[in-house]
């Protein structure tokens, strides 16, 4: 298959900088939000319950979303969605002027901060399945993993990038005129997604009751075993191996290095998957799928115990970025079978299914990093995380031989004849 299929459609290219803008703002805006937050409180649970007030209102909304995102037009919904980020990073760009901070007292900041998150959780409910079922509209099916793969690369390609200049910004500008540059980023990717038409609405039913629509979307998630094997595994490995969230108790307490240093240990796991989707473009990943699925999982646990065990930056920036790599190539492979056994007509709530198991498991899984790391310090959480993500593995692979057989191959045969 051309490794550039997807990239000679014009509007999949627009499509990949309004997606680079958004996950560059949004990823900054987290890094910029849990420096202060830190800095503030010298609390390690605080910065676990900025997780919660993001992943509370994106779980109790993923459905509904879903649901929503089936019945309308997607350009149109994406434009709601970043015009609601851009509110939320106005709000924070505000909070952190220097003579508001002077004039209120740390708990307001800290609880206003809060709200703002857990506005950005409703958001972050609409935003995972429109962008999901955006790009099916965008390239025809036969292409869909390649699709998959650079859309999957530009988010890891931001993410690098976002956290990276955070933590240069917060040095060199602040933290107020940081959260200045998330907002224009916003506006950027606003401006450049209406250079995407409309699309059609391909549900043939259209005003089903919500239930109805939500229990039919439940029912194939768990019916297909592929997709639920997948969900389940990432999710678990997430939720424990959420070591990020504690990288500011690892950059200020432990390895000492600032915050330039934290800003390196932040990106490293996305420079790892960066490389590794770039190089998956030219070694699809779909043969043996199951497999590799389980082995990279397997390996981002070990990454993470060693990363927990370190006290020397450069082996925690490594251990960071050969996790960022694994990961990498499990999220490939979770998107390709998403996109290649999703029907049109439900990738609105198969997504948001998506974003409850494993996106929302991102924040779940900071709560528990920061829960754990107050109970039993933070070296500890790290490794326990860790060994669970290697206990989960080992389970998987025993309980479910037929997942651990999965091989995309025929799937994208189908899909090239249908074209």
């Amino acid at each position: 298959m051309d490794p550039y299929a997807a990239l000679r459609y014009k509007e999949f290219n627009t499509f990949l900088l309004v997606r680079f803008a958004m996950v560059f703002a949004w990823s900054m805006q987290f890094i910029v939000i849990e420096w202060q937050v830190y800095s503030l409180t010298k609390n390690p649970l605080s910065l676990g319950i900025i997780g919660l007030m993001e992943v509370i209102p994106a779980v109790s909304m993923a459905l509904f979303a879903g649901h929503i995102v089936d019945q309308k037009e997607k350009r149109n919904l994406l434009i709601k969605c970043i015009l609601g980020f851009s509110v939320i990073s106005f709000g924070l760009f505000v909070i952190s002027m220097p003579s508001v901070i002077a004039q209120t007292t740390t708990e307001t900041i800290l609880y206003s901060t809060y709200f703002l998150v857990f506005l950005g959780g409703i958001v972050r409910a609409f935003l995972g399945p429109t962008i999901f079922s955006l790009i099916a509209l965008i390239v025809p099916k036969k292409i869909y993993p390649n699709a998959a793969t650079w859309s999957s690369t530009t988010w890891q390609m931001a993410s690098v990038l976002g956290p990276a200049l955070a933590g240069f910004s917060i040095s060199w500008i602040g933290v107020h005129w940081s959260m200045c540059v998330i907002f224009g980023f916003s506006l950027f990717a606003l401006i450049t997604l209406l250079q995407i038409s409309k699309k059609p609405i391909l549900n043939p039913k259209i005003g089903e009751p919500v239930f109805k629509s939500l229990k039919e979307g439940l029912n194939f998630v768990f019916k297909t075993k592929a997709i639920l094997g997948a969900l389940t595994l990432d999710m678990i490995a997430v939720l424990f191996g959420g070591a990020v969230a504690l990288l500011p108790i690892f950059a200020q307490d432990i390895l000492h290095v600032g915050s330039q240093g934290f800003g390196i240990l932040r990106a490293a796991p996305a420079v790892g998957a960066a490389i590794m989707m770039l190089s998956s473009t030219h070694f699809p990943l779909h043969k043996y799928a199951g497999k590799k699925l389980l082995l990279a999982v397997f390996a981002f646990g070990i990454c993470i115990i060693i990363f927990g065990l370190s006290t020397s930056f450069w082996i925690s920036v490594a251990a960071l970025f050969f996790s960022g790599a694994v990961d990498g190539v499990s999220m490939i492979i979770r998107q390709t079978i998403l996109q290649l056994k999703t029907p049109d007509h439900m990738r609105g709530r198969v997504a948001s299914v998506n974003s409850m198991f494993v996106g929302s498991s991102n924040e779940l899984g900071a709560f528990e990093s920061g829960a754990t790391a107050k109970l039993m310090g933070a070296v500890t959480a790290v490794v326990f995380g860790g060994t669970m993500t290697l206990i989960t593995v080992g389970a998987t692979a025993i309980l479910n031989p037929r997942f651990r057989k999965l091989d995309l191959t025929k799937d994208i045969e189908e899909h090239e004849k249908e074209a």
